[in-house]
């Protein structure tokens, strides 16, 4: 179910929101492209993802990239984040630009998070400094052992 109420989004919408996950154009204009596929104009494009996106419905345009094959290394992390703390926690773990995913879990490790940088000693470093800042101990680091890409298109 999307965020917010059934009558806040229309059939343009989730046409947009399921061209957009997946092979979004490496072009000078790719909003012109995305929008000639889908038989508006650039500017309709543009404002209707402005507006999903301020509704929360689009959390974040950007690229994925294997970290490896760029020379960085990734791991996935586990807290357990004290209920009155997780606001707190949560923003912090946002600011540090290594992260690329954070979720809640509905378990004692409730936040999970992905976690890139040039070395794992690196990750280590980050990873004190978010204990020492937020004063959240129990952060595992789970560094993969071995890597499976999986293609996640969700069809709205």
């Amino acid at each position: 179910m999307m965020p917010g109420r059934e009558n806040d989004w229309d059939e343009t919408d989730r046409r947009i929101l399921n061209r957009i996950q997946s092979d979004f154009p490496i072009e000078a204009r790719p909003y012109l492209v995305l929008a000639s596929e889908l038989g508006l104009s650039e500017e309709e494009l543009i404002r209707r993802v402005r507006r999903l996106k301020a509704k929360g419905w689009i959390r974040r345009i950007g690229g994925n990239f294997v970290p490896d094959r760029l020379g960085y290394v990734s791991t996935l992390c586990a807290a357990r984040v004290p209920e009155d703390r997780l606001p707190a926690f949560i923003e912090a773990v946002n600011r540090h630009p290594g992260v690329t995913h954070n979720y809640r879990r509905e378990n004692a490790w409730n936040v999970w998070f992905t976690f890139i940088a040039p070395s794992m000693a690196e990750i280590e470093e980050k990873l004190e400094r978010l204990r020492a800042e937020t004063g959240v101990t129990e952060i595992l680091n789970l560094p993969a052992t071995r890597v499976f890409k999986i293609r996640a298109h969700f069809d709205v």
